[in-house]
């Protein structure tokens, strides 16, 4: 019964492989080594635009686009010669109304013959967006070049001013200060200009990478980086009357870049002081753990809140803005996060309106 029915699949092969021949939505087509069509399928002719009379009596190369046209030969010439099936050759044609597209091919032999089959795909949409995604590849690396110069340029030329002002710092005779609210003040402005200057020379040294996109990590201890931070805004914090509590007791220590997580304490503890409530002075409460395999950093406040139905999209996006202050830039949490996920970190956000907030850094394992 079985062979019967091969038979009778075999009596009306020709009959059914010109209907696969006409039906294929692929594009099929004989071509003889003369460099000819000597058959082409419906679907080639469509996309063509051409008659199969136009399409046969015409050599294959006068459809090809450009230099496409000379590699084709010579790809062509190597099947001639008897190398085996060419499998995935991408080439452009033109059209009848002079359409450039894009076709991938997979060639099968037959010397015996002096023919060769041919399959194709239409892969234009897919070219236009690997050139798409090139252009825009493109672009994004000369912009972060740009913004690595300008960065670079602005973090250099800021040392010069910097460095004035500690030199004026040494001429100073501490001895002839006889007020002790100035001489504080004076000290203060000390440290802070010692910290707007370590954190240039940090972020410069991170710039003259040879690769930027390599981060520096290292281990980093948590209570050294608040010291830092905090005594950056040492102002701030008095002014405001901010209390900071701090607990790196379960885990002191992290693997990180240096200028990241100095940026994280700052943005994270100034935003807290900065919206605050005006009817309590600020507290900011800050420990580390580790839970899950990963280590964990907890930023808490008793400030503004936010309203997370509102706001969730757009809490880390770049200009967003969501108190009234006039320090307030949208640049802080944006940066935060970035920082946070380019080291393959998370960070998630709990809070309410007036009822504080709470930043939860997780970092990758």
């Amino acid at each position: 019964m079985m062979l019967e029915n091969s038979a009778k699949i075999l009596d009306g092969s020709e009959n059914d492989l010109d209907l696969f021949f006409k039906m294929s939505p692929d594009l099929l087509c004989i071509t003889g080594f003369d460099g000819y069509f000597k058959q082409v399928n419906p679907s080639f002719q469509k996309l063509m635009g051409y008659t199969q009379e136009e399409l046969l009596y015409r050599p294959i190369n006068s459809f090809l686009y450009g230099e496409d046209e000379d590699i084709t030969t010579k790809i062509g010439a190597k099947i001639n010669d008897g190398d085996n099936a060419l499998r995935n050759h991408e080439n452009r044609y033109l059209t009848k109304k002079g359409e450039k597209i894009w076709l991938s091919w997979n060639f099968f032999p037959l010397p015996e013959k002096g023919l060769i089959y041919g399959i194709a795909k239409n892969v234009t949409y897919k070219k236009e967006i690997e050139s798409h995604k090139n252009d825009l590849i493109r672009k994004l690396t000369e912009t972060n070049d740009k913004l690595r110069q300008l960065t670079f340029t602005a973090s250099h030329d800021l040392r010069a001013p910097v460095n004035n002002i500690l030199a004026i710092f040494k001429l100073m005779d501490p001895g002839k200060i006889k007020d002790n609210e100035t001489s504080e003040l004076i000290d203060l402005l000390k440290l802070s200009t010692e910290g707007l200057k370590t954190r240039l020379d940090n972020l410069l040294e991170n710039l003259k990478q040879d690769d930027v996109m390599q981060v520096k990590v290292e281990m980093l201890r948590l209570k050294e980086v608040f010291n830092r931070s905090v005594t950056s805004i040492q102002s701030m914090v008095e002014n405001s009357g901010a209390v900071i509590l701090s607990d790196f007791s379960q885990l002191p220590e992290i693997p990180f870049n240096r200028t990241y997580l100095d940026s994280i304490f700052l943005n994270l503890i100034s935003n807290s002081i900065k919206y605050c409530r005006p009817d309590i002075k600020p507290l900011v409460e800050i420990r580390s753990y580790e839970k899950d395999g990963r280590a964990h950093l907890e930023f808490a406040d008793n400030g503004l809140g936010f309203n997370l139905n509102m706001v969730e999209k757009d809490i880390f996006g770049f200009d967003q803005k969501f108190h009234h202050h006039k320090d307030s830039h949208g640049i802080g949490l944006y940066l935060v996060n970035k920082q946070v996920t380019a080291l393959g970190g998370k960070i998630e956000i709990k809070s309410k309106p007036n009822r504080g907030a709470k930043f939860i850094i997780s970092f990758k394992g």
